[in-house]
């Protein structure tokens, strides 16, 4: 079954038969945004990838309450609380808010301390990760992509940035043209190294701790900030395929191949297009080596630059996909309201954003 038809089955099976039901059990009508809470938790199915109740890393939490928590965190997302404890006074108050998340009654909820030991097993197990990963395969497996667009976004941190190990010098460079017979082997860059390690041996290379970072904004001006950098794959149609977490300091090109390389493995698709933070030659030869197509905006670097042919530049517009992801993690799913700290856990606050962004896109697209 095609994605479009899909999930216009599934909200239409929403409509005529979830809703009435639930509406006729909990005796109550449920208001929209508690009918949007329904179907992003039916397309997300948090509660599915909770460790049962044999694994050694949930001890003395029951297997539903673990899973009603999860969806808990979700909603939270889709509300928009800056706070877990915002969640929890809902969940007090509100009967359908409640019943949707899992909790049969209202002495059921646990206290917030539970709520953050439960946020600290979900971060440690890598749970957004899974979830993200296999509502991206069920959704998205099956259909062929035009454009994959990739950019990252500041994501600012509520903890003291990690100061910066000092470099050890370098041995000064033998100075003049080698002699005859002699050869200098250029030094190996972090992308030239990427090039050939798997993705887990890249991404465990770059640094994901709080630390300082700066960048030039769309209005020219230089921008700090303390925190991380939130990297981002997204569809044409604006779903989120992939996202990365690092420190705030890392440069967009060192993240590039290893992404590349995940979204190939998830999706099929044709075009890759960054912006000139991009234009690096390994990022050209990985991106043409899976059977893709890079439409990079070239990097001046201070010299004048041919601009892109015109079939190319239309192609290249399609790039505010990802701006719009951007703007709409941040703004409408709790990227700006980081509570947490340690990049687990920061991780993980995103990923609940991201699924919710993933199954509300959807939604739209269907309707």
């Amino acid at each position: 079954m095609k994605l479009g038809q899909a999930v216009s089955w599934l909200t239409g099976n929403l409509q005529r038969s979830l809703f009435p039901r639930l509406e006729q059990s909990w005796e109550g009508p449920l208001t929209d945004k508690e009918r949007r809470l329904v179907s992003i938790l039916e397309i997300v199915q948090v509660e599915k990838h909770i460790p049962k109740s044999g694994s050694t890393q949930w001890k003395g939490r029951k297997l539903r309450e673990r899973e009603a928590i999860a969806r808990s965190f979700v909603a939270k997302a889709v509300y928009g609380h800056p706070f877990t404890r915002t969640t929890i006074h809902e969940l007090r108050t509100t009967t359908n808010l409640r019943l949707i998340c899992g909790f049969a009654r209202k002495w059921d909820i646990p206290s917030e301390s539970t709520f953050s030991r439960s946020f600290a097993e979900f971060a440690r197990s890598g749970l957004g990760d899974r979830v993200h990963e296999a509502v991206v395969t069920r959704s998205l497996k099956e259909e062929i992509i035009g454009h994959i667009s990739r950019d990252s976004t500041a994501i600012r941190g509520r903890e003291k940035p990690v100061k910066k190990a000092q470099k050890p010098k370098p041995a000064p460079k033998k100075r003049g043209r080698p002699k005859k017979g002699e050869k200098r082997e250029p030094e190996e860059t972090r992308l030239d190294r990427q090039c050939r390690q798997s993705v887990e041996e890249a991404l465990k290379e770059l640094p994901t701790v709080c630390d300082v970072a700066t960048r030039r904004n769309s209005k020219g001006y230089m921008e700090y900030w303390t925190g991380f950098k939130l990297h981002a794959d997204v569809n044409d149609c604006g779903l989120p395929v992939n996202v990365v977490l690092t420190s705030a300091s890392v440069h967009d090109s060192q993240v590039a191949i290893p992404m590349i390389k995940m979204t190939s493995a998830r999706v099929d698709y044709l075009y890759d297009l960054m912006d000139p933070a991009y234009d690096a030659r390994q990022i050209y030869e990985v991106s043409k080596g899976l059977g893709h197509v890079p439409i990079i905006e070239k990097n001046s670097r201070g010299k004048d630059v041919a601009p892109m042919a015109p079939h190319e530049a239309v192609r290249y517009n399609e790039r505010t996909a990802v701006e719009r992801f951007n703007s709409r993690i941040k703004e409408e799913f709790g990227a700006k309201n980081i509570m947490v700290r340690g990049a687990q856990k920061v991780k993980l606050h995103l990923m609940f954003g991201v699924l919710a962004l993933f199954a509300d896109q959807l939604i739209k697209l269907a309707t």
